[in-house]
């Protein structure tokens, strides 16, 4: 069983993430997704405990920021912290700081990780990817934890890029987003098997029908999707496999996330949004 705080990390790395099912991603760059600057932050709390688990309570908070453009690269920095409690009443503080910059198109992506536990630096992951363009392998140069160089598969999606393609996949009004995905987890040697489920799109108006966030008002005159994405082994069977976690959550169209719910299989935890604050757009993302 995957220790609870690693669970935690690889969740938090694909939070910050093309077409049907099995069919091959397609690598046009999409053209109406505009991700919008913003930082926001969360606050976690354990959902539901099941058999064996051994987790009584969870608290944390799970801070977002985006910032950038796709003509000047995005940005990630994440910070997620955690109080975890067993049966036997023995705390466990999990501390995740990341950040990542992306190349709009892209070609590279560069990214930086360290997790403590309870004070303590457990890990630390470093390296840059990159690529002759968005549709070619990529090769990965890490620094941390030690010097390595690996090739990733062809059409393996960075974040960045997985959140557009699966914005324009539910723009297009399809239901499931197939992609690989590598977001630098697992030291820096992890590429995910990725499938997305689409649900209804919810129309404009739909984040009136939830808690009330100062400047969350921003969010009433778009549209949002229920989405669900399962992270696979590599090469796993889908039709029998479990995934190694599950990620729910609304999905506005400007990449804002609300509704977060991520399940380890023994237990799960969610995600309120508590506040939220827009950055003014790049020039290059304004309208002409």
């Amino acid at each position: 069983m995957m220790h609870p705080s690693s669970r935690y990390r690889l969740a938090a790395l694909a939070v910050g993430a093309a077409l049907q099912l099995a069919a091959a991603p397609t690598w046009a760059a999409p053209q109406r997704v505009v991700l919008a600057p913003h930082r926001a932050i969360y606050e976690m709390t354990l959902a539901e405990a099941r058999g064996g688990a051994g987790v009584t309570a969870v608290s944390g908070r799970m801070v977002y920021e985006l910032t950038g453009s796709a003509c000047e690269g995005y940005t990630q920095n994440m910070r997620f912290v955690t109080q975890m409690t067993n049966q036997k009443g023995a705390v466990t503080l999990t501390d995740l700081r990341s950040s990542s910059w992306e190349e709009g198109t892209g070609k590279r992506f560069r990214f930086n990780s360290n997790q403590f536990r309870d004070e303590k630096q457990t890990e630390a992951t470093a390296g840059d990817a990159a690529r002759a363009n968005g549709a070619d392998a990529a090769k990965v140069e890490l620094t941390k934890p030690t010097s390595k160089h690996l090739a990733l598969p062809q059409r393996v999606y960075f974040p960045i890029q997985h959140s557009i393609a699966l914005l324009d996949a539910a723009n297009s009004g399809k239901r499931f987003f197939r992609a690989d995905l590598y977001d630098g987890s697992e030291k820096g040697e992890k590429v995910y098997d990725t499938i997305s489920v689409i649900g209804s799109v919810v129309a404009a108006g739909g984040n009136r029908k939830l808690a009330r966030v100062k400047n969350a008002e921003r969010l009433d005159g778009i549209a949002a999707w229920p989405v669900s994405i399962g992270y696979f082994e590599p090469n796993s069977d889908k039709t029998d496999a479990v995934p190694v976690y599950e990620l729910t959550f609304w999905f506005f169209e400007n990449g804002v996330s609300r509704k977060l719910f991520i399940d380890y299989g023994e237990f799960a935890i969610q995600g309120e949004l508590a506040q939220i604050t827009f950055h003014e757009p790049s020039k290059c993302d304004q309208p002409k």
